[in-house]
């Protein structure tokens, strides 16, 4: 049996609001296999983001164990956590976050460099991503000129230019129009499946949810 990209356990996180202790996790245990694709539910304000954080080594503060592609990264530094997310984890937000000064294919080809890859390879591997999504007429555009959906496409196309094992998405299609969500989500799942990674999808859309393999729920802190 295949090692689990990502594997929580005992996870916990907790806020002072106001002189009181706010408990948003309070004990997460989750392992997610190489290629699935997991939807987490739960409605606004349950803590989804701040398990995709935590899952994302965005910040520290933590409790629990955390293991990426079998990295422990209980307890690691800022450094370190950067260089296990540059290494394994793609991310997808609500909004594109696109950098507005360079147009699409720069946008997916800036990260790759970062990475290290040489600029011939990361500018074939993002028209690669950006064609498959059906932006190939639309390379030399920047974020402005792109319409919401496109947009997002080209943030997909960014969270997977690196190739990660474990792809984050915090409510990917939430600033689009019902048509053009579905018409994403699709791309985006069918191209996630298509690289091998796995996924976790943070949603409050049933419908979006159980187009994955698997559903989780997220309940005062805990996964059911």
């Amino acid at each position: 049996m295949s090692e689990p990209v990502i594997k929580l356990s005992g996870l916990t996180r907790s806020f002072e609001q106001g002189g009181v202790r706010i408990d948003v996790l309070r004990g997460v245990d989750l392992a997610i296999a190489p290629g699935e694709l997991v939807a987490l539910l739960g409605p606004s304000g349950s803590g989804k983001s701040t398990l995709l954080q935590a899952v994302g080594l965005l910040e520290g503060g933590f409790g629990g164990s955390i293991a990426i592609a079998g990295v422990d990264a209980t307890g690691l530094n800022s450094d370190q956590r950067t260089e296990v997310r540059r290494s394994f984890v793609g991310f997808v937000y609500q909004f594109h976050h696109l950098l507005a000064d360079f147009n699409a294919l720069e946008n997916v080809v800036l990260p790759q460099l970062v990475a290290g890859t040489l600029q011939s390879a990361a500018e074939e591997r993002a028209r690669e991503l950006l064609t498959a999504l059906g932006l190939g007429e639309r390379l030399d555009h920047r974020p402005s000129q792109l319409s919401g959906g496109e947009q997002q496409r080209v943030a997909v196309a960014r969270a997977l230019a690196n190739k990660p094992v474990l792809v984050l998405a915090d409510e990917p299609t939430g600033n689009l129009d019902e048509k053009t969500a579905d018409r994403v989500l699709e791309q985006f799942l069918e191209l996630v499946r298509g690289t091998g990674s796995a996924a976790l999808v943070a949603t409050h859309n049933e419908r979006l949810a159980a187009k994955m393999d698997r559903v989780v729920r997220l309940h005062e802190g805990v996964l059911a």
